[in-house]
């Protein structure tokens, strides 16, 4: 072996087994702080909605459901909009028009959560008042879709029922999401095979044709990869969640009503004020958010690989 290649791969290993000390560490950190309020919640702490660590009484059932909500809305959004850019990036624009899209994405994935968090605070939550009374006048027979006490049709109908809600939370962390999504699926599209692009066009395919019959499935393991990847970083989100979401602490089955909270956000507002036992009890919530990220973001690595492979292509 080459010098230059032995210090290549010492470096390579080097760095794998650095992340998994990393990661192993982190958990290992979050499993023993959490441990004190493991003891004291027991099974309780994956059922409890309360959140009352001083009293006994604390659990994650009503911020994880909470969690996930955002996640699927933002990954509702986010899904078609990255799908999309990244067809066109890919199979569509000019070649010189590429280039100059990549890299407004990744400026994008770029943007501070910060950013993002003041413009739904004061930007969105206002203008999307109209579309979440919408959905709720016509959609509202849906338990989710319903607002409980309010009446769509009212035109003095209370605003702030619409606002601070999960709904509008998942749109802005769907934008946030929206650039790493696109980024693996465009990587994966355009590894499908010129000969098979070439092949359709061939006998006649038009370009949508093409795509539909050679890029799509080719990049099928990219679009799964990459919305797992999204679906990760959707779930740990914590501060621009934190600025929109009214944050009450149970569960919210109604993700137009304001109100909610999720893990992150939880942690955000009560670490400061809380008490030994509170803080425990934070790290145990902080720790399975952090073994939920670390499945999700492992099955994704493994689909993205299979794609990369060429497993996924027909």
């Amino acid at each position: 072996m080459e010098p230059a290649d032995a210090v290549f791969a010492s470096v390579a290993h080097a760095g794998g087994i650095l992340v998994l000390v990393v990661m192993t560490s982190v958990g290992l950190f979050l499993g023993y702080r959490a441990l004190e309020a493991l003891q004291i919640a027991k099974l309780h702490f994956v059922t409890e909605q309360l959140w009352e660590p001083d009293g006994g009484r604390f659990g994650i059932a009503g911020v994880l459901l909470g969690t996930i909500s955002v996640g699927l809305v933002a990954i509702t959004f986010a899904l078609p909009l990255a799908l999309g850019t990244s067809l066109f990036i890919s199979e569509i624009a000019p070649r010189g028009l590429q280039r100059t899209l990549i890299s407004l994405v990744d400026l994008m994935a770029a943007v501070p959560s910060v950013v993002y968090g003041l413009w739904g605070a004061f930007f969105l939550q206002s203008h999307v008042y109209g579309l979440s009374k919408l959905i709720s006048q016509y959609l509202g027979w849906i338990p989710i879709f319903a607002i409980p006490g309010s009446n769509p049709d009212d035109p003095l109908d209370s605003a702030t029922q619409y606002q601070s809600s999960i709904f509008i939370a998942g749109m802005v962390v769907a934008l946030m999401i929206t650039p790493i999504m696109t980024s693996v699926m465009r990587e994966a599209f355009s590894q499908a095979p010129v000969g098979e692009r070439e092949a359709a066009l061939g006998l006649g395919a038009t370009r949508w044709g093409m795509i539909r019959a050679v890029v799509l499935p080719f990049g099928r393991g990219g679009v799964i990869g990459g919305t797992m990847l999204g679906l990760g970083r959707a779930l740990g989100e914590t501060i621009a969640v934190y600025m929109i979401l009214s944050v009450v602490v149970g569960i919210q089955p109604h993700i137009l009503k304001s109100g909610g909270s999720t893990v992150s956000a939880l942690i955000a507002q009560r670490y400061g004020d809380s008490t030994r036992v509170g803080v425990s009890a934070l790290m145990a919530a902080g720790l399975a958010l952090f073994l939920v990220t670390l499945v999700i973001n492992f099955a994704a690595a493994s689909v993205v690989a299979r794609s990369r492979s060429g497993a996924e292509s027909t």
